[in-house]
């Protein structure tokens, strides 16, 4: 078997697998969508705390279609030989990789100013939906369990929410012993449980490593990827 023929088979194996990731992803993210609080309940607090900061649904549709087309792209423009899909594909795919190497610059170099901009978003929220909504109330709920904190920032988040209005105290887990009847301002105050976006930044921090290993392991089969589709291309231009 010629370096050709066995770079073109494994480029379509690739990309199919691609393509049925792309597929699940889809299916996952519709799910979401149309029934969040199930996915709650099986997956647990981890994917509570990332439907708070981040719509899981719409970015794993978003995901899930990106891929599809990825994997359509690489599989049949291997298989058919076609320079004109190689060439979308590694175009594409070149795009997703600047992309991901401009989000983590600005993600180590603008935290401060990533944290700013969810507190203006995340905050309101709790203010007005947090004890009316279920489905807001859950995730808060599900989150805060999850990662043992209090609000985005600390307590002061839940004051004018329909939570504290209704009961004239602050969420249990705002407090050092979460089965109190009431958590009232005071205990809160004196508790100084920490916020969940603090929690999640720790939480990152600590598993850096193996978030820097999975990053540098797509990384490098996307650049994996890029020379092999560029080298059919290549070869397909000399035959």
């Amino acid at each position: 078997m010629s370096c050709f023929t066995f770079l073109k088979v494994t480029m379509v194996i690739f990309n199919l697998l691609i393509f049925l990731c792309g597929a699940a992803l889809l299916g996952v993210g519709i799910w979401v969508s149309v029934d969040g609080p199930s996915f709650l309940k099986i997956f647990g607090p981890v994917s509570a705390s990332a439907m708070q900061f981040v719509n899981v649904g719409y970015f794993l549709i978003a995901a899930g279609c990106a891929l599809l087309v990825l994997g359509f792209l690489g599989c049949y423009g291997a298989q058919k030989e076609s320079k004109c899909l190689l060439l979308m594909f590694f175009s594409i795919l070149l795009i997703i990789f600047i992309a991901e190497i401009a989000a983590a610059v600005v993600a180590l170099v603008y935290t401060s100013m990533a944290e700013n901009l969810l507190n203006t978003l995340v905050v309101p929220v709790l203010k007005k939906d947090y004890g009316e909504q279920p489905d807001i109330t859950q995730v808060w709920n599900s989150t805060m369990e999850g990662l043992h904190c209090c609000g985005f920032n600390n307590y002061t988040d839940f004051l004018d929410s329909p939570f504290f209005k209704k009961n004239h105290n602050f969420p249990s887990f705002c407090c050092t012993n979460e089965t109190e009847a009431s958590c009232s301002e005071e205990a809160a105050a004196s508790a100084n449980v920490k916020g969940c976006f603090g929690q999640l930044l720790k939480s990152i921090h600590t598993n850096s490593a193996v978030v820097g290993g999975v990053a540098a392991g797509f990384g490098a089969l996307e650049l994996a990827a890029m020379v092999v589709s560029m080298y059919l291309y290549c070869k397909l231009d000399k035959a």
